[in-house]
């Protein structure tokens, strides 16, 4: 990737050496750095709210009980993951953070998450000879949800029409629901079937 963006950036300027558009290159690269700036400042702010919204949420016990609630689906959807596994509050703690937008938030879950699973197929490897370092089923179902990751409010692309002026930026909600939605159906279909096939 540092590849990819530094020969952007030097056949950018190149470009626009070659075409006597210097001085509207570096225009561009100046403003484009003061709105980067400018958007990390208001989503700094977003995040700060949901990160906070779920802390409460937490401390309330209120995601405690959303964890219970979806054992349910965290079993149809990992059913060789033992019961009362710690990974499956880390996969529900993702979701949860998923399904409210707030992608920042899913990830130290998701991190910690595949972390548990690693240790449960390492825990399974002690049976039986698997190649070292292959994901488990579990791990890649796990990849696969989270990201089609369904939404119910798209944080991020509410706070980024909303920087740069649109007029209705929760409009999005509904397409948003839709297309997560779908993508998240997909994503369990194709884990059900992979996973039939593998048998």
């Amino acid at each position: 990737m540092n590849y990819l963006w530094g020969g952007m950036i030097l056949l950018g300027i190149v470009y626009g050496t070659a075409t006597g558009n210097l001085k509207e290159v570096t225009e561009a690269a100046l403003d484009s750095s003061k709105e980067a700036v400018s958007l990390c400042i208001v989503m700094a702010g977003v995040t700060a709210l949901w990160v906070g919204i779920m802390r409460i949420a937490e401390n309330s016990g209120l995601v405690e009980v959303m964890v219970r609630k979806m054992k349910p689906i965290i079993r149809f959807l990992f059913p060789r993951l033992p019961e009362d596994h710690p990974a499956g509050v880390h996969i529900a703690m993702n979701i949860i953070a998923n399904v409210l937008g707030l992608g920042w938030a899913a990830t130290p879950a998701g991190l910690k998450a595949m972390e548990e699973l690693a240790g449960l197929e390492e825990e399974r490897n002690v049976q039986r000879v698997r190649p070292l370092g292959m994901a488990s089923d579990e791990m890649c179902t796990f990849l696969v949800l989270n990201i089609s990751s369904l939404q119910l409010i798209p944080v991020n692309i509410i706070a980024y029409r909303s920087q740069y002026g649109s007029v209705s930026p929760a409009a999005i909600v509904g397409p948003g629901i839709v297309a997560t939605a779908l993508s998240t159906l997909v994503a369990v279909v194709f884990c059900k079937v992979m996973a039939k096939k593998l048998k």
